[in-house]
């Protein structure tokens, strides 16, 4: 495994993965799919050491690591081996009289050196699935991993170690400079997923080399509860959309819109499933995540206790600075001005805020950036329709949360502020793919209509071609 102790040993290592692309081996589709096999096979022998690496850092059950982490890199890893061949087959395309005689297709080209950086909060999910995109894409992949998640990190590095050559599949272990090294380096591709302070520090580095990116940013994403929702099965799905991972989610519900005559009920709600879920005391349910760190933990602490003086938490609002942990808390009499609404709360804080008409709340939501995420609980296909079409955000689940990014046939990105690009499934293939146009002119034939001298003829043949 490469040592990376310096700009040069970086700009070096991205040197010899572009030396190794140029060879061609990663154009081979059985390359790609055979790379892909090995990183499975290894993650399914060594599933027991990646679901203790993810406890490590985030204190995750098994159950919750699988389903938001490793199910979903396998679900990715099966989409790619099974349409990977038919994506990357060049496709005809019909060539216009004005090129007579001439056949057209686009050829579906991987870019070369594509650049992973992932965050702490779905470490192994947020790193491999791109990863897994890029190399069925026919990419080569270096990656740098979390540095606040090390366990996760490590197991990373040490897959890579294990299964890829490292002019193929590299990792870049983070330290003090590592960020600072990477964005000196040259990348044909920049996938990144985390703020959106540290997006536009990538979208800068990466100008310098007019290199492309992608950027899953996150945001303050809404959850609309309207008065003809389902209420109980609403605060159900809701308590679980923000209870994984402690909140720690990019798409979990930010905050709550409900409609001023539910708003009571389904607080009271959303805290009876909490405490069906963890316990009456979730500091002490083993399932029950912690934050990632001590600057976490008190963040989000201090957006619970810094609030107007006629708010108040209806549940939870405790944490336990000794394990990181925070109660799932609700918060009530919450206004646009308090802290927990001036940020993206990531962790197990839920404000809620009413309305009267589904009009007020849509100014609500327009105040702030274009959000990774919306939600909408209603039986009203009106009201859907009103929130899809009229909202701007990255994606959505309708009576439900989070479950959109998990459906791979379906793209996965935000918007605005929230990101730019989206990856998964063909969308994610297409991502680090450029697919060139070309055109194969016939030697047989030689129209002259396009040479000078532009004749009388040749002007009315033009428009006649061309409209």
């Amino acid at each position: 495994m490469p040592t990376f102790s310096s700009l040069e040993d970086v700009q070096n290592q991205a040197k010899a993965m572009r030396t190794y692309f140029v060879t061609g081996a990663t154009r081979d589709v059985a390359h790609r799919k055979s790379a892909l096999r090995d990183m499975k096979a290894w993650l399914k022998a060594n599933e027991t050491d990646v679901l203790k690496a993810l406890h490590a850092d985030l204190g995750k059950a098994a159950y919750e690591s699988y389903i938001t982490e490793l199910g979903l890199v396998y679900t990715e890893i099966d989409t790619m081996l099974k349409h990977v061949s038919e994506w990357s087959k060049p496709h005809s395309e019909p060539s216009p009289l004005t090129v007579f005689p001439a056949t057209s297709s686009v050829v579906p080209s991987p870019y070369g050196v594509v650049l992973v950086l992932s965050p702490w909060n779905y470490p192994v999910q947020l790193t491999l699935v791109p990863m897994v995109d890029a190399i069925a894409a026919g990419n080569c992949v270096a990656f740098k991993p979390a540095r606040e998640a090390p366990a996760s990190a490590a197991i990373m590095l040490r897959m890579v170690a294990e299964v890829f050559d490292p002019q193929f599949v590299c990792g870049i272990p983070g330290s003090a400079h590592a960020n600072e090294w990477i964005g000196q380096t040259a990348w044909d591709y920049i996938m990144f997923t985390g703020s959106p302070k540290v997006g536009k520090i990538i979208m800068s580095n990466a100008a310098q080399f007019l290199t492309p990116v992608t950027l899953e940013l996150g945001g303050k994403s809404p959850c609309i509860v309207e008065q003809d929702a389902k209420l109980d099965l609403a605060a159900k799905r809701i308590a679980w959309g923000k209870g994984i991972n402690s909140g720690q989610t990019c798409v979990a519900p930010d905050y709550i819109v409900a409609h001023e005559s539910v708003a009571d009920e389904l607080a009271m709600l959303i805290g009876k499933h909490w405490t069906a879920f963890y316990g009456d005391n979730a500091l002490e349910s083993p399932i029950w995540p912690h934050m990632i760190s001590s600057k976490h933990y008190e963040r989000v602490m201090g957006l619970i206790e810094q609030h107007n003086p006629h708010a108040k938490v209806e549940y939870g609002g405790h944490g336990d600075a000794s394990t990181l942990k925070i109660q799932p808390t609700i918060m009530t009499g919450v206004t646009m001005d308090d802290p927990v609404m001036g940020e993206e709360i990531f962790g197990p804080v839920l404000p809620i805020l009413t309305y009267k008409n589904l009009d007020d709340a849509f100014d609500m939501i327009r105040t702030l950036p274009h959000p990774l995420a919306c939600y909408v609980f209603t039986e009203s296909k009106q009201t859907k329709q009103r929130v899809i079409n009229e909202l701007e955000f990255g994606g959505a689940t309708i009576n439900d949360v989070c479950l959109h990014l998990s459906n791979e046939h379906m793209g996965f990105g935000g918007v605005g502020n929230s990101g730019m690009g989206a990856y998964h499934g063909k969308v994610g293939f297409d991502t680090f793919t450029h697919y060139k146009s070309t055109l194969d002119h016939g030697t047989w034939a030689d129209p002259d209509v396009r040479y000078p001298p532009f004749t009388a003829d040749k002007k009315r043949l033009a428009r006649k071609l061309m409209g």
